[in-house]
């Protein structure tokens, strides 16, 4: 004859799921909480306990399965945040030059478009670095593909380097002889330049802002969803480096529209970005904490210190470089910290699953209303 069960037999017949696995230590405390009631309710059949205690156990609220990430992080490193901030600083730049060129300020559309040029550069290693293979890059100039970002953006960019680059060349024409063959090119250089200036200027805009349609077309919560402001805050943050870059290398005679375009382009991204950090609901939450946050808020202050010093530095060339540095880390930082948020909204399942179930009540509210006839 067989003795009284012990307490694991007992807790076993009680509960069938006692050797279910528990939740990672990683799990987030209500999703382990929640595993605990779960277990609570198999062992509770009846609503009472063995002495026949009554109990009340509170529905459990689903929100991802034991904390695991709902969709797979982009694969993608730091050099794609790099490539954001100098896309956007080689864009900016263009449009400084540009416009320094057509109102006769040779230093500052010197300082533009070599500040662009190596910003173009830096893009390329750093794009081509996280592809892994060099003929990568290559690979995706085979097709033209309106509706992908990435498609476009390649083209963007390769279009936009070209008229770069030869306006950064025309810049070595004063270092040509005056007589021959050299010379004939040093007298063609700067309308050559001119005309690759403008071009690269036109396409400033698109290089400055697809970045923002390319990770606002992904299924990152925190991205996706900003999707109407992000390219605002691309564009202000380029004008702004592009802004700072040339308060530093150009005389203080020469740097009037990039003391405004900075300005207007700190104006922009704070603005937008603001909306970003607290019009989107819960994905907005990302933006405002940890790492992301830290790096957004610093780059607040430095763009509003950048742009302060633009205004009150206009004899200073110490006080315009120092502005111009903070414009161009501030810009850095915008970059790095829109990366980080998205980065973590993927990460975390809950700003995937809590979004969606929102609007599903909402359109089930929707559905369950009744509808008016109208007479």
């Amino acid at each position: 004859m067989s003795g009284p069960p012990d307490e694991t037999t007992a807790a076993h017949e009680v509960d069938p799921q006692a050797d279910r696995q528990a939740p990672p230590a990683e799990a987030r405390p209500h999703e382990a909480q929640m595993w605990s009631q779960g277990r609570g309710r198999s062992r509770r059949r009846g609503g009472r306990r063995p002495g026949g205690e009554e109990l009340n156990v509170p529905p459990a609220e689903f929100r991802s399965y034991y904390g695991r990430p709902i969709i797979k992080p982009p694969v993608w490193h730091h050099d794609i945040a790099a490539y954001l901030f100098t896309g956007g600083l080689a864009a900016g730049s263009s449009l400084i030059a540009a416009g320094a060129d057509v109102t006769g300020r040779p230093a500052l559309r010197r300082a533009g478009r070599l500040t662009s040029m190596g910003a173009l550069l830096a893009s390329t290693y750093f794009l081509i670095n996280d592809l892994g293979r060099p003929e990568r890059f290559h690979h995706m100039l085979r097709v033209a593909k309106v509706t992908s970002p990435m498609s476009m953006g390649t083209w963007i960019l390769s279009a936009y380097g070209g008229a770069a680059g030869v306006a950064a060349v025309a810049e070595a024409a004063p270092l040509l002889p005056e007589r021959g063959l050299l010379g004939l090119v040093r007298k063609m250089l700067p309308f050559t330049g001119r005309a690759a200036g403008l071009a690269a200027a036109a396409a400033a805009p698109a290089l400055a802002t697809y970045t923002a349609v390319l990770l606002a077309d992904t299924a990152v919560p925190s991205w996706h969803e900003a999707y109407p402001d992000l390219p605002f805050v691309f564009a202000g943050s380029a004008l702004a480096a592009g802004a700072g870059a040339g308060l530093i290398a150009a005389p203080v005679a020469e740097t009037g529209p990039a003391r405004r375009l900075a300005v207007a382009g700190a104006a922009v991204e704070l603005t937008a970005i603001h909306r970003v950090e607290h019009g989107m609901g819960l994905v907005s939450e990302p933006y405002r904490k940890d790492r992301a946050g830290h790096l957004l808020r610093t780059a607040r202050t430095l763009t509003m210190l950048g742009a302060a010093g633009a205004v009150v530095g206009r004899r200073s060339r110490l006080v315009s470089a120092v502005s111009g540095a903070a414009l161009l880390a501030g810009s850095l930082a915008t970059r790095f910290g829109v990366y980080e948020a998205g980065m973590a909204s993927a990460r975390d399942p809950k700003y995937t699953v809590v979004p969606q179930r929102e609007r599903l009540e909402a359109r089930e509210s929707l559905a369950h209303e009744p509808k008016v006839q109208s007479p």
